[in-house]
């Protein structure tokens, strides 16, 4: 298949772009600064050549947006709102004009739409969206209406030929450098990895071989559209989460941070707190439905082949 990747240079399209191309598939990546084979140049907003790219594709995975990862300032928010609305409004143009439209849009979302709770899971059908939780920060109801516009896009692009999928996805963990596994392990190693703010805060997760698995089941599987989570079936606390990544690098204690320590901490990596201590209790109803089974849907057995990766130097998806 030709497949085609806009905002396709991150951790997660490095990821996709690999695993995509080893199966033998014709992967075209757009971006802002090609600089590889299979690089196409895009802008995430107005309509140009890349769009001939769309035309006679097989399918389009977008996951253009501006990294998350950044303090939640107005200006932060503001900018990741109008890459991610802004690029699947232009997406969503392309295979509008295209003369033979591709078969499927899968969009790129998030499970931070889902709200910020411990008592249950959140899955498709019966799930909880965030906004209006009593007691957090304002900028995490924006970082939902993010969510929300960003899913919105699609729905509302006039694609009448193209099945369409939002990826409401949980963080992808990997070897690679610079992804949050990476992160979260630099802090376990130099023993920072224990529990913030008490650690009872839900981590959502998905590996990133069933990342990749999951978004070939749904291009396989023509019945299915809409919104979809990406996360494995047993999310974690955030306590158990660095506590059983400790145990599979062999370091014996993670000192403990409160929410004033990880303030200072997110300051310092230029990044946001709602990382850290928003619940994201996420499960994958929709693909556990239609009959996807996880390759590893257990946390330890996920850190465990993750730090062998990276003991081995493998930064690529086995």
């Amino acid at each position: 298949m030709k497949i085609v990747v806009p905002g396709g240079t991150g951790q997660v399209g490095a990821i996709l772009n690999r695993a995509l191309t080893d199966a033998g598939h014709d992967v075209v990546v757009l971006t802002r600064r090609p600089g590889r084979a299979g690089d196409v140049r895009w802008d995430g907003e107005t309509l140009g050549p890349w769009a001939d790219e769309v035309d006679g594709s097989d399918v389009v995975v977008n996951l253009a947006g501006r990294s998350v990862s950044c303090r939640g300032t107005a200006a932060n928010l503001r900018a990741m709102m109008d890459s991610r609305v802004r690029s699947t409004q232009v997406v969503g143009q392309a295979i509008a004009l295209a003369a033979r439209p591709p078969r499927l849009w899968l969009q790129m979302s998030t499970a931070t739409i889902y709200a910020h709770r411990f008592d249950a899971p959140n899955d498709e059908s019966s799930g909880i969206l965030g906004g209006g939780e009593p007691g957090v920060p304002g900028h995490w109801s924006y970082s939902v209406e993010i969510a929300k516009a960003w899913e919105r896009a699609q729905e509302e692009a006039r694609t009448p030929g193209t099945r369409k999928v939002a990826l409401r996805s949980a963080m992808v963990m990997s070897p690679d450098r610079g992804g949050v596994f990476d992160v979260l392990l630099r802090l376990a190693r130099l023993g920072l990895g224990g529990p913030v703010a008490g650690g009872g805060q839900f981590v959502s997760w998905i590996h990133d071989r069933d990342f990749v698995r999951a978004v070939e089941f749904l291009i396989d599987r023509d019945d299915l559209s809409g919104a979809v989570n990406l996360a494995a079936p047993l999310p974690v606390p955030q306590r158990t989460l660095m506590r059983v990544l400790r145990t599979a690098w062999g370091v014996p204690v993670g000192l403990p941070a409160t929410r004033w320590m990880a303030e200072i901490g997110a300051f310092a990596m230029r990044s946001d707190t709602e990382l850290l201590l928003k619940s994201r209790r996420v499960v994958p109803g929709r693909l556990r439905e239609a009959g996807f089974t996880f390759d590893l849907p257990q946390w330890s057995q996920a850190a465990e082949d993750l730090v062998r990766r990276v003991r081995d130097g493998a930064g690529r998806a086995a």
